[in-house]
């Protein structure tokens, strides 16, 4: 006889799904990991997927959005530019893709997937340009926004790049604080 389990803990179950699809998408890809492992990360048999997702595209597009929603709150907390940047372009980033920013995890590969996936992909890099843009000088401008645009593309793409070099090659240090250091200085910090 199989027991029902109640409303609130259905809903604290898949939000451990939906956190642990969010985590493994970050670090190993949309791709790079199955339904049935994700489940066993989660503590869930494979055939509970379905009681919470109708399909592995709609747990990616949520998955996604709540990463994005992860990166909004931590930038919330910094207390200006400098500190946003610095946490972001650091080591500790660099080597926790799964607990860090989609655009620099994802980037590469969301392209090959659904509109959906694409869409709630955009909206977050929206949310980030503008959470940039916020902390700097005349926030409403379009020149801000340039600015901001050109901060996020050279943060996610420095730790893109740092992630793609081995592990202990001075390169992938060398990327971080090279784009660290231009990105204060053009910042005005």
């Amino acid at each position: 006889m199989q027991m029902r389990i109640s409303r609130e803990q259905a809903q604290r179950n898949r939000l451990r799904v939906l956190d642990t699809a969010s985590e493994q998408f970050r670090a190993r890809g949309f791709d790079g990991v199955g339904v049935g492992d994700l489940m066993k990360a989660a503590g869930f048999t494979h055939g509970g997927f379905y009681n919470h997702f109708p399909s592995k595209e709609a747990l990616a597009a949520e998955a996604l959005d709540h990463a994005w929603k992860e990166m909004a709150e931590k930038r919330a907390r910094a207390r200006d530019l400098e500190q946003l940047l610095s946490g972001y372009l650091s080591r500790t980033a660099r080597d926790a893709p799964g607990k860090n920013c989609p655009a620099a995890a994802l980037g590469g590969e969301v392209s090959r997937q659904p509109d959906g996936v694409r869409a709630i992909f955009a909206d977050g890099l929206e949310e980030m340009i503008g959470s940039i843009a916020a902390l700097l000088p005349d926030p409403d401008s379009p020149a801000t926004r340039a600015r901001a645009i050109d901060l996020v593309n050279r943060m996610a793409g420095a730790l893109m790049l740092s992630r793609a070099v081995p592990d202990n090659s001075p390169l992938a240090e060398e990327i971080l604080q090279t784009a660290l250091k231009s990105a204060l200085s053009d910042a005005g910090t």
